[in-house]
């Protein structure tokens, strides 16, 4: 992304982060070196696995959390001037290693590892939390439309459905996971997400006259512009007609043909044998409406090539919070931990592996203190989890890219054992074991 001319992300905040922040540098505890980690303490109801997304967007961000006149003014209405001549020279200095985004995770697993002092640390809690709670979220209800859509074309439409500013960062999120294409133009631009779309119902509605229904001068003027590898909606007033006329319009060798509404597996079924009767044997058929992971599944038997999904993909119905929390877990090389019920942390700076078989699948997850030995795989294979992301306030340069994060989430969903790509509520996919 070029962040040359981006807006500055500090007020992307809690009033609250900047209170700790005064009051931390009036008792003298900023400068204490700390260890903050971002962890799921479980996953969302019926989940087995989450994705890690976000990584990327986050450290474009971290760039730009300057705080200019601008975002002082508002700062100045409730903070003294020590703190505001703290934050007009803020930079973060410190180190971050964290899970490579498109890799998996599991309740306690150490995604994020912040260290510095206190006051650089604490400031970034909620631009961390919200960056990696969306798009993870995002990517893990996409994980499972793409794991039972076998293969098949997905297309991300979820851009009317969600806040306008969310809606690329759904887009990413979504292709990172193994989505195919965005209907949103700034996911496109920014992100570079292959782009999607032809036309809606309103197209064909401005057609239609006192007269009567005029579905093939749409489809004309479609074809006229887009070519004949377009999609054509067919479901505006009645399908069979409008297959009909699709096919009379622009011959046997239409791109596709796309069906927004009912009972959808039964109408994919007689799309297909009036498409193969009209010698459109190669027309594809794109289902949209409402769909998320289940109905997905049950129109994999359905002569269907490609889904258009949208709400269930960008809300919290089908997108469940991740529910990544940012928890101080070390001050000055000592554990601290939070015992609250229900809201407990582990204390102490970590590290994780994961330990797999020789044919790939996962097994179990190893979460153990940083100043600890590795633990010993025995006949597994280990794969460490954490990698730099920041040092001494400078980005990593080797990150890896949407591409790299995109073929790790699909490398990571076939590591799973079976039972971790079941829709069914249960167990995560694999244990994590903690040592002390």
């Amino acid at each position: 992304m070029d962040t040359a001319s981006a807006p500055s992300t500090a007020l992307l905040t809690d009033q609250y982060e900047l209170t700790m922040l005064a009051a931390a540098l009036a008792d003298g505890s900023a400068r204490r070196q700390c260890t903050f980690e971002v962890f799921a303490r479980r996953l969302p109801p019926g989940r087995r696995y989450g994705v890690v997304a976000g990584t990327g967007r986050l450290l474009d961000a971290l760039a730009e959390f300057r705080f200019g006149a601008a975002e002082l003014d508002v700062a100045a209405g409730f903070l003294d001037d020590r703190t505001l001549a703290w934050l007009r020279d803020y930079r973060f200095s410190g180190d971050i290693d964290g899970y490579r985004e498109g890799d998996l995770y599991f309740p306690g697993s150490p995604i994020l590892s912040v260290r510095g002092d206190f006051a650089e640390c604490v400031v970034l809690e909620t631009l961390i939390l919200s960056i990696l709670n969306h798009d993870s979220a995002i990517a893990a209800a996409a994980a499972r439309m793409v794991s039972v859509a076998d293969g098949r074309r997905m297309i991300e439409m979820g851009s009317r459905r969600t806040h306008e500013l969310a809606a690329p960062a759904c887009a990413r999120a979504a292709y990172l996971a193994g989505f195919d294409a965005t209907s949103n133009l700034e996911a496109v631009r920014r992100y570079g997400v292959p782009g999607a779309g032809t036309s809606a119902h309103a197209f064909t509605l401005l057609h239609s006259g006192p007269d009567g229904q005029h579905e093939a001068a749409a489809f004309r003027s479609q074809l006229e512009v887009l070519g004949i590898g377009t999609t054509l909606l067919v479901d505006t007033f009645d399908i069979t007609q409008g297959v009909a006329t699709a096919i009379e319009v622009a011959g046997p060798e239409l791109g596709g043909v796309r069906i927004d509404s009912g009972d959808l597996g039964v109408l994919a079924r007689q799309v297909r044998e009036q498409l193969d009767a009209l010698g459109a044997t190669r027309t594809r058929i794109v289902v949209s409406g409402d769909l998320d992971e289940y109905s997905i599944a049950g129109l994999r038997a359905e002569p269907v090539d490609a889904y258009g999904v949208g709400t269930a993909l960008v809300t919290g119905s089908g997108a469940p919070t991740a529910g990544m929390v940012y928890k101080l877990v070390e001050v000055e090389g000592v554990p601290v931990a939070k015992r609250s019920s229900h809201k407990e942390s582990r204390g102490g700076t970590k590290l994780a592996v994961r330990l797999s078989r020789e044919t790939g699948t996962i097994v179990e997850e190893i979460v153990y203190p940083a100043a600890g030995p590795r633990p010993d795989p025995g006949d597994f294979e280990l794969r460490e989890l954490l990698v730099p992301l920041v040092r001494a306030g400078a980005i990593v340069d080797d990150r890896p890219g949407l591409s790299q994060a995109r073929d790790l989430v699909a490398r990571g969903r076939v590591s799973l054992p079976w039972e971790g790509l079941k829709l069914s509520a249960g167990e995560p996919a694999i244990p994590t074991t903690f040592l002390q």
